[in-house]
């Protein structure tokens, strides 16, 4: 199919800048973007018929450790700090 249809993981390596020029950027477009995305892992993971706490917990996994990377630098310092 045309280039601008195909999904990031059908597009070769050779085509990947083309792929990217034909993105729509603009902050509607993003937004829209990470909808889709949103919705696709509900859907895979989350609203399924015979769902376990797989999707939920990765979610948590994946804000826990974006938790720990946005203070990772805090938490260094305050593990060589001395308390007496």
């Amino acid at each position: 199919g045309p280039l601008a249809e195909r999904r990031l993981m059908d597009v070769r390596l050779g085509e990947l800048p083309a792929w990217l020029a034909t993105c729509d950027l603009s902050p509607q477009g993003l937004l829209g973007g990470v909808r889709k995305a949103w919705s696709g892992y509900y859907d895979k993971y989350i609203n399924v018929k015979r769902g376990g706490p797989a999707g939920i917990s990765m979610l948590l996994a994946g804000y826990c450790l974006l938790s720990y990377v946005w203070n990772y630098q805090h938490i260094k310092r305050h593990r060589w700090r001395k308390y007496h």
